[in-house]
């Protein structure tokens, strides 16, 4: 019976997103060729003529943009991570005919009035870009990089510019150079779309020249603006199925290539350095204390043997721990397999929103390693409320994501912007998560309860030592503020990509590079973790278990501050800041609970594998 009404509610669900395919498109001569409009969006450019920075993007057809509209506006299914990161397409008035070119073809005449007309020159003033696809393609500009000595084509065009007199202009007539393949006879594909974008005023309705004057949107009067287009058909040798090849273009590979490769040089360095430092030193502990009698005194123990009765006492804050731990594997195994998924080239970039979809997805699906994993940790310290761990393990990490998203919402509603998650999408999301991924938990929180439980290699004593005076360079802050240095020098080279392919929805398809630098974040987090626990086990601190999160996660705060006092973004404006620097925390944050378990488990791992070695009594 509740399979029988599971299925309707499963599909009513699934019909409200669309994951678009990557099967072509072919056109005969004379047939229609859609254009479809998304929303206006930062490019992320700046100059010293900007007043005004916005970090949040706007619909095409907001009312104040007054952009032309058709007579029968229809908006466009989306997938899930579309919505999620506000992109909201829909069909335009552009009418396009395979091999037909267009001169001068009017879209509409827009009426500006004066309030409306000074919103619209700080976007301009802002850089924002208009973003436009047709056959799936963004129409794009061409660019040309110094460094490399090549062309490419950058997604989005310029909505206006601004003059040498700090005066903005509106883009009224596009020039539409559509590339097209021909792959048979009478059968066309769309391989590339260029835009030349121009101001042109005109009180007449002939067709506008170069020479004539730009737009622009007076501030003390209403302004009327002709809108109009040109379409030219180039046919091109590029196929179908390489004509993304333009549009991905690296960035300065030299300097990538170069960052990664001194990293892990010193990566390489350091893990024989932790590795020499740790093999030496317990060879020489663990002979020593394996050739004391068990008749000696002892008295004659010392460093980390000494703790042997208490180091796997349950430590405070269990349950919250083990939700840490577990909902940190569940985001490691989300990352893994979603950049794995990436790197053999299962994440088109024509599949707008894909990447993000396919990553709620998975992690909704590893919620059963997740809970297995806190399970696993809570019994191991003889945690009494497994029920309240298999309650708040799939809860507590995604309800503090869906609570801050929901809090930044309100301002991205605030200032009108599309960026602002529906409310059926919110309750979507929840419902999708009550019914994947709370189910799979139990599931694993059940597994992790009638599972055999983890060893303790030594037993616990009844009451606990006292634990030395440490020094002020042996503190847990400094450590980890040492400590988060390295994995966070991993994650700095992709950093800056990452966060323009956030705020300024330019693709981003390195995963080459990011596969290998999460890599090197995992190994590193994990080796540093277990010297810093070493040597708090020598000086006979037994309380390691949150001081290696702690340590771990330090690269979490480096994260934000690199994201709030290195970027090289403008903010400006009371809502952009609050919104740049709420998802910047929320980073930081998951940053936190992924290194924080990678952390803990090594520590964990280590300490069970060295207390194995040695006899005690």
């Amino acid at each position: 019976m509740k399979a029988s009404l599971l299925i309707p509610l499963l599909a009513t669900v699934a019909q409200a997103f669309y994951l678009p395919g990557t099967a072509p498109t072919s056109y005969k001569a004379g047939d229609k060729v859609p254009l479809l409009v998304n929303h206006i969006s930062p490019s992320g450019f700046h100059d010293s003529h900007n007043t005004e920075e916005f970090s949040y993007s706007y619909d095409y057809y907001y009312d104040r943009l007054h952009l032309c509209r058709p007579e029968n506006m229809e908006k466009q299914p989306e997938s899930l991570g579309s919505i999620i990161f506000g992109d909201r397409i829909y069909n335009s008035p552009f009418d396009i005919t395979m091999l037909k070119d267009e001169t001068c073809k009017e879209l509409c005449t827009a009426h500006f009035p004066t309030l409306d007309s000074l919103f619209v020159n700080k976007l301009i003033k802002s850089q924002f870009f208009y973003n436009w696809l047709i056959d799936g393609l963004p129409a794009a500009r061409l660019l040309y990089d110094q460094r490399t000595d090549d062309y490419f084509y950058g997604s989005g065009f310029e909505m206006g510019y601004v003059d040498d007199k700090n005066v903005p202009h509106l883009v009224n007539h596009f020039v539409i150079n559509i590339e097209y393949h021909q792959r048979g006879e009478d059968e066309f594909r769309v391989v590339g779309v260029i835009i030349e974008p121009h101001s042109w005023s005109r009180g007449d309705y002939s067709c506008p020249t170069s020479d004539q004057s730009p737009v622009t949107l007076l501030p003390h009067e209403d302004t009327d603006v002709r809108f109009t287009y040109d379409v030219k058909w180039v046919p091109s040798e590029t196929l179908w199925a390489t004509r993304w090849d333009k549009y991905l273009h690296v960035y300065d590979p030299k300097i990538q290539w170069f960052a990664l490769i001194n990293f892990s040089l010193i990566v390489v360095c350091l893990s024989l350095v932790i590795v020499h430092i740790l093999y030496r030193a317990l060879q020489a502990d663990i002979s020593r204390y394996n050739e004391i009698s068990l008749d000696d005194d002892l008295q004659e123990e010392a460093g980390w043997k000494l703790v042997h009765g208490d180091v796997f006492r349950s430590p405070r804050f269990l349950l919250f721990l083990s939700i840490i731990v577990g909902s940190g594997v569940q985001i490691l195994f989300m990352a893994f397999t979603t950049m794995s998924f990436a790197l053999v080239g299962l994440l088109s970039p024509s599949n707008r929103g894909a990447l993000s979809t396919i990553m709620f997805i998975l992690y909704a699906l590893f919620g059963c390693v997740g809970s297995y994993v806190s399970g696993s940790v809570y019994k191991f310290f003889e945690g009494s409320d497994w029920k309240l761990n298999m309650i708040l393990t799939p809860i507590v990490v995604p309800g503090v994501i869906l609570l801050v998203m929901t809090f930044l919402n309100f301002f991205l509603i605030g200032v009108h912007s599309s960026g602002a998650i529906p409310a059926g999408t919110f309750l979507a999301i929840i419902l999708i998560w009550f019914v994947m991924s709370v189910p799979l938990s139990i599931a694993g929180s059940l597994i992790s309860l009638k599972r055999g439980n983890l060893s303790k290699p030594v037993r616990t004593n009844q009451i606990p030592r006292q634990i030395p005076t440490k020094p002020w360079y042996f503190k847990t802050w400094f450590v980890a503020a040492i400590a988060g240095l390295f994995p966070f020098g991993s994650l700095a080279v992709e950093m800056y990509f990452i966060y323009s392919s956030l705020w300024f929805s330019k693709v981003y398809y390195m995963f080459g590079f990011l596969f290998f630098c999460f890599i090197l974040m995992v190994l590193t987090t994990s080796l540093v973790t277990i010297l810093m626990t070493y040597y708090t086990l020598c000086s006979e601190d037994y309380n390691w278990q949150w001081r290696s999160m702690f340590i771990a996660g330090g690269c979490s705060v480096y994260v934000f501050i690199h994201a709030i006092l290195l970027t090289k973004f403008q903010l400006g404006g009371f809502t952009t800041i609050v919104l740049y620097t709420g998802y910047s925390l929320l980073i930081s944050f998951l940053v936190f609970v992924l290194t924080a378990s990678i952390g803990f488990l090594s520590s964990l791992f280590f300490i069970r594998k060295i207390y194995s070695t040695v006899k005690v009594e």
